[in-house]
């Protein structure tokens, strides 16, 4: 995360930037006492977040993040104020984060990490992929921006493993397993498993992206190159997406629980 401080009162704004260089995942914060001075940084350099006073002598902080959001729309605002009268004022612009002075370290990280989140999610909308991937909490894909509706749920799920195994193959008699569990593969269950593949097919052909799924004999997989997808930036170590990862991945499917244990753990110790 880049981050910069501002606010006119100098010994809040030295402690505001100490605590933030004590958060994880924080790559810079810079703090500045006049609102131009922050913006001219804002222009030179990417910033994921704004950490603001709302009450600033040479703009007032409304103006102020008004301003941000136009030259670095991707931006989040955090306001720090001791009124909180002007919480309504705040959230009219879309604020992500709200704190009344004086505030903890506990609190601010807790904002710092929703915003970043937010931040994450915002950028993830507007990916130039075609095909957008969520697997934080429960899994579903967008392709143009529009959701993708399976006809059938094993069909869906299927394609969640796949994209679990990150463009490794999977053979029929694995994703039988994953699908069926304790079912017997039999003739009768690879007709079954036949039809769930095809539907799959089917889908993505609907939707013009059929050209993800790769079948070869006896197995299936997808190009990973092809789609955008959240665990896929957390693994390649998108700061923003670990920041935004909660502990939940994939959470429909009982399979995921050994990537979400990773993901977690590899949170927890970066």
């Amino acid at each position: 995360m880049n981050i910069i401080c501002v606010d006119d009162e100098k010994l809040i704004l030295e402690d505001t930037v100490s605590m933030i260089k004590e958060i994880e995942g924080v790559k810079t914060v810079k703090g500045y006492s006049k609102c131009k001075s922050a913006l001219s940084h804002i222009k030179k350099y990417k910033t994921d977040v704004a950490v603001i006073d709302i009450n600033m002598p040479d703009m007032d902080g409304i103006s102020f993040a008004k301003t941000i959001k136009k030259i670095s729309p991707d931006t989040a605002i955090i306001f720090l104020t001791g009124y909180s009268e002007y919480a309504v004022d705040a959230f009219q612009i879309h604020a992500e984060g709200y704190l009344l002075k004086p505030v903890s370290k506990e609190r601010l990280e807790e904002e710092l990490k929703y915003a970043v989140s937010n931040v994450f999610y915002h950028r993830f909308e507007k990916s130039d992929s075609r095909i957008r991937v969520i697997t934080f909490g429960n899994f579903d894909i967008f392709v143009d921006g529009k959701k993708v509706n399976f006809k059938r749920s094993k069909s869906k799920e299927l394609l969640a493993y796949l994209i679990d195994r990150r463009g490794n193959s999977v053979t029929r008699a694995e994703g039988f397993a994953i699908l069926w569990e304790d079912g017997v593969y039999d003739r009768s269950m690879q007709k079954q498993l036949d039809v769930i593949i095809r539907s799959l097919r089917d889908t993505l052909r609907e939707y013009d992206i059929d050209d993800m799924l790769i079948l070869q004999k006896g197995t299936i997989r997808i190009v990973p190159e092809l789609i955008d997808c959240d665990m896929y930036r957390l693994l390649d170590g998108d700061i923003c997406a670990i920041d935004s990862y909660r502990g939940e991945y994939m959470s429909q499917y009982s399979w995921a629980s050994a990537l979400e244990g990773y993901m977690t753990r590899t949170t927890i110790n970066r």
